[in-house]
């Protein structure tokens, strides 16, 4: 009856050496493929915020056009126009360094 008993708890002993190095092998993957994603998506956040800045851009330039056609043609819409304007081209700016300040 000892034997079996002793034989038992060895078994069982093997089994919990066997899930325990099991579990470290697959945490170790796992934080493996985390810091893999995590430099993927650090490899993305330069270029993204470039094209946002550069969009930015783009529309302030073409807000400042509309702004100068309503102006020139004497509309009275032009104060509305250059708030939208304005907060449009402040807004893609400033979307642009946040996320580069809160992903870099």
């Amino acid at each position: 009856m000892k034997k079996r008993k002793q034989m038992i708890f060895q078994r069982l002993a093997a089994l919990a050496v066997i899930l325990l190095s099991g579990a470290q092998y697959v945490a170790a993957q796992s934080s493996a493929g985390i810091d893999q994603a995590t430099s993927e998506v650090n490899s993305y956040v330069d270029p993204i915020s470039n094209l946002i800045i550069a969009i930015g851009a783009v529309v302030g330039l073409i807000g400042g056009v509309r702004v100068y056609i309503k102006w020139q043609s004497g509309d009275q819409d032009t104060q509305k126009a250059i708030m939208g304007w304005f907060g449009a081209c402040l807004f893609l700016i400033l979307v642009g360094v946040v996320i580069k300040s809160f992903f870099g």
